[in-house]
């Protein structure tokens, strides 16, 4: 049986290596500052909207490239909501993609578009892996009767 200690350890070697690898920022720190007795499930049901957003969106904006012809003000406007709550979360990768993405819709750049939808798609299925993971660890730990180590 893995003690409550072992666990708390390697949240903390996991969620440090998702702040190097540039997965999260500081902003799921704060996220994570909010999170008290009162709602202990508040960050995950906070990421678990951003993930079924995330979804819809990516699959509007595969819908809009499917297109005869491309509307890049709508998708500008799917990608900037997007990047807002990637940003939100602190989904850093996704952000910068996000980023890309926008600049790509102003140059009306189908091929720039359809990398960065490729590239957010990506970013995606690897950051909702990340937090599952995150989370698994969290009710672990919980399991052996630890709390949660607060990032700083």
């Amino acid at each position: 049986m893995v003690s409550a200690t072992q666990l708390q350890r390697q949240y903390a070697e996991y969620t440090t290596s998702l702040y190097h690898e540039g997965y999260l920022n500081d902003q799921f720190t704060q996220l994570q500052k909010l999170q008290d007795e009162s709602d202990p499930d508040f960050l995950v049901g906070l990421v678990s909207v951003f993930i079924d957003d995330s979804k819809k969106l990516l699959d509007t904006l595969t819908t809009a490239f499917q297109q005869k012809t491309v509307d890049y003000k709508q998708v500008s406007l799917h990608v900037h909501r997007f990047k807002g709550s990637s940003s939100n979360i602190g989904a850093q990768r996704l952000m910068r993609v996000c980023v890309l993405f926008i600049n790509y819709c102003k140059e009306k750049n189908l091929d720039g578009c359809l990398w960065c939808l490729q590239q957010a798609n990506h970013e995606y299925i690897l950051v909702r892996s990340k937090f599952k993971a995150l989370f698994k660890l969290e009710k672990q730990i919980l399991k052996a009767g630890g709390s949660i180590p607060m990032m700083e």
